[in-house]
């Protein structure tokens, strides 16, 4: 008897969100600015919860981010805060005849940084509630993935990892002479994912880079290794070819071995456009979920528990446990062929498996 496993990720939708999703204001720098706050079901007054901030692109809204990326049900399950920020409106930087538009990064030349926005928003938040601020994650999409890298780079005492998604690394030499912001200056190892697609044609975001401004995959994950001390070969695995018909498949390549046992890791969608995979583009993986499970392994120190994690646990990383089966009513099961079911895991991911008989 042959069994077929089909992973098909998607979230679940949940009941009471608006009592747990708040949308807050705060004088920054002048202006109003914005940000939505998810609270897990879970939180109370009795443990610290870890940050994950999410930016969505340029010219985009919070309120549409957190549907495509969103990390609601995962927060339930895994117990964190979710912060979906505002990109605040460049107006000096639009052409003329045009209309300004959010970003995150303004135009030069401009006094605006929103990396100090969001590090406003992390001493408030320390302040409301109990917060890990040693898990303090960042991720991102398109201009919210490039200025995911820029908190890697200019927050990093603050950011303890973080994800980019169909967005580049600026090039050291671009982000000095045109923004005066200085080389990439990490201060501990960083684990560091992106998300890249190879037929990604924007200047912001080509997976072979767009010189002398933006870098390539290949250069960012070289880079990435480099400071962290990785080893220099990645080890290279093919995921399943889940959904046969969205032209693209995904390649995992892993640089282990880092100093605090961090890592880099690259999710190359071959075939794959400006996309953020499981909502549109590639549907073999779920971009939300992936990036949970790899940020929430370290902490501002590197790998949580590195020096008593033993070698065999650190290769396998990806590891977890069921912690309930349900299914599509939201019912305690058992596992059952030949329908859908929702698997919930110890590390705050959901899967949707069809277990073929």
């Amino acid at each position: 008897m042959i069994k077929k496993i089909f992973l098909l990720f998607l979230f679940i939708p949940l009941f009471g969100i608006a009592q747990q999703q708040i949308t807050k204001t705060m004088i920054y720098d002048g202006v109003s600015r914005e940000y939505i706050v998810y609270m897990p079901a879970s939180y109370d007054d009795s443990k610290e919860y870890p940050l994950l901030f999410s930016f969505h692109g340029g010219a985009g809204f919070a309120n549409d981010f957190i549907i495509t990326n969103d990390m609601r049900p995962i927060a339930d399950t895994a117990a964190f805060i979710a912060i979906y920020p505002q990109g605040a409106i460049d107006y000096d930087g639009a052409d003329p005849g045009t209309t300004p538009s959010t970003s995150w990064i303004h135009k030069a030349p401009t006094t605006h940084n929103d990396v100090n926005f969001i590090s406003a928003i992390i001493d408030t938040l320390a302040n409301e509630y109990l917060v890990d601020e040693n898990r303090v994650y960042a991720c991102g999409y398109s201009e919210g993935g490039i200025f995911s890298y820029e908190l890697g780079c200019r927050l990093n005492n603050r950011i303890a990892a973080f994800a980019s998604v169909s967005g580049s690394m600026m090039v050291d030499a671009f982000r000095d002479s045109y923004y005066n912001l200085g080389f990439c200056s990490p201060i501990h190892p960083t684990a560091v994912m992106l998300i890249p697609g190879t037929n990604d044609m924007g200047p912001h975001s080509s997976y072979t880079g767009f010189q002398p401004y933006y870098m390539s995959a290949a250069e960012i994950t070289t880079y990435w290794s480099n400071y962290n001390n990785t080893d220099i070969t990645p080890i290279i695995s093919q995921l399943p070819n889940i959904n046969a018909s969205d032209g693209s498949t995904v390649e995992r390549r892993v640089w282990e071995g880092g100093d605090n046992c961090v890592r880099v890791e690259e999710l190359k969608v071959i075939g794959g456009g400006h996309d953020w995979p499981g909502v549109f583009g590639n549907m073999d993986i779920s971009a939300s979920i992936e990036i949970w499970n790899f940020v929430s392994k370290f902490d501002i120190n590197g790998l949580i528990d590195c020096n008593s994690t033993s070698s065999q646990e650190i290769n396998n990383f990806y590891n977890k446990k069921t912690l309930a089966i349900t299914d599509m009513l939201g019912r305690n099961t058992k596992v059952l062929n030949n329908i859908p079911l929702f698997y919930f895991y110890d590390d705050g991911t959901v899967e949707k498996k069809i277990i073929i008989e």
